[in-house]
């Protein structure tokens, strides 16, 4: 058969087939009961839908109780209500020098009773005692100084504790600044450092916690959970509780770990194998614990409550926010990426009021707003967000008290500690009264 019958046949096949109105391949006619009708389908990937209004914004919250952090809060990242006036006068300032590429100041300082331990852009550790110093010590090499390390503390007694994004750990005596230990990872720390009797828990970018013995900086263990392909943009968080060393890491696992043996005890996923290649835009608050309970939030409009013994799920809530929750007696209180304040009931995950902290802002400049962190003090809560600017709301009827500019886009959430307020903004601390 020659190449002109092969066209001529071609063209009569396809003119039947493609073009002809009364033709069953493309047209819609004939079809039978199982064929695909745009009315049945349905999308399998839609974002859900964000809470952006207020629900009983006049609902009266009387929050009274005053908790005061003590060893087994900090290891529980369950803060409360605080003691702090809310006088925001500035009292001193703690100076040091910026540091270099970063986009969040998610950095925590070490307070302590007469001073705060903090480091600079080279990684130079420096304690002070009010504005005044009263040591600095650098333990990193020419080349690791241009690295620009970022460094994660936790004392024990009269020791420093420092694990950094750099892969390195090590001990530092508190009194004198000086080396007790240094030790190298095979891999950087992304994580908050919790420590419980002679050992220390940090978890690093491979998803791995790591535990280490505090005197000599030797592993005792490690285990390693689901890896991604892509670097979270978010920290990991730990709490400890008891026997139990539960974390969360890059892909949404919440995974609780046997502080001596290093076996896990419960794991819950909380994402599906999608978010694996996709974490750098997945955010997850912090791990926040009763003793009870466990709680956590992340910008896939979820909010999780899970039962901390069991890993199992006692409620679920739609709630958009990736900044660390607040326990207050039978309540949680949370903050929307979109910067609604939300108050929830702590056992049954009921919303009982919302109430919108931006409603000042137009609608043009909200967009480009968003909340870094809170705390609450007595009825009062003061919020950060990335326009280097505090709200501050009374609690019980959620009117805002005022608002004020610390900063450039640069500000930490607000700390509290020992009845003052801490800012940190890059290249100082700030400490209110």
């Amino acid at each position: 058969m020659n190449k002109i019958s092969i066209l001529i046949i071609a063209f009569i096949f396809f003119s039947n087939c493609s073009f002809n109105e009364n033709s069953r391949i493309w047209n819609g006619k004939g079809k039978n009961k199982n064929s695909i009708n745009e009315k049945n389908l349905k999308k399998l990937f839609v974002e859900e839908e964000i809470i952006s209004s207020e629900f009983n914004p006049e609902l009266e919250i009387n929050i009274t109780k005053i908790n005061i952090n003590d060893k087994a809060s900090i290891n529980r990242n369950d803060y409360g209500s605080q003691n702090y006036k809310g006088l925001l006068k500035k009292e001193v300032g703690y100076t040091f020098s910026k540091l270099e590429n970063i986009n969040k100041l998610d950095f925590k300082p070490i307070f302590l009773s007469d001073g705060i331990i903090f480091f600079d852009k080279k990684g130079t550790i420096i304690k002070y005692n009010d504005n005044k110093i009263v040591w600095k010590n650098n333990y990193y090499t020419k080349a690791e100084k241009k690295l620009g390390p970022k460094l994660h503390f936790a004392i024990t007694d009269n020791i420093l504790l420092v694990a950094d994004n750099i892969a390195k750990y090590y001990s530092i005596n508190l009194n004198t600044g000086e080396l007790n230990w240094s030790k190298n990872s095979a891999y950087p720390f992304n994580s908050e450092i919790k420590k419980n009797e002679n050992k220390f828990f940090v978890v690093d970018y491979k998803n791995t916690l790591r535990c280490y013995n505090i005197n000599d900086g030797s592993e005792c263990w490690n285990i390693q959970t689901e890896d991604s392909f892509t670097i979270s943009s978010s920290k990991f968080s730990l709490i400890l509780m008891n026997d139990l060393i539960i974390f969360s890491n890059s892909i949404g696992d919440i995974t609780a770990i046997d502080t001596d043996t290093g076996l896990i005890n419960w794991q819950l996923p909380t994402q599906s194998s999608s978010i694996i290649n996709k974490t750098y835009r997945f955010k997850i608050s912090k791990l926040v614990s009763d003793g009870k309970s466990i709680f956590f939030s992340n910008n896939k409009n979820e909010f999780y409550s899970i039962n901390a013994r069991s890993g199992t799920i006692n409620w679920i809530n739609k709630i958009n926010s990736n900044i660390t929750p607040v326990i207050s007696q039978n309540l949680i209180l949370t903050v929307s990426n979109n910067g609604y304040l939300f108050v929830v009931q702590k056992d049954k995950g009921n919303i009982i009021r919302i109430t919108d902290l931006y409603k000042d802002y137009n609608n043009k400049n909200r967009e480009n707003i968003t909340p870094i962190g809170f705390a609450v003090g007595k009825n009062t809560l003061y919020l950060t967000s990335n326009n280097g600017k505090m709200v501050v709301v009374d609690l019980r009827f959620g009117n805002i008290i005022k608002e004020i500019k610390f900063s450039g886009k640069l500000v930490s959430e607000p700390l509290i500690f020992n009845e003052k307020l801490f800012l940190v903004r890059n290249g100082s601390i700030i400490r209110y009264n």
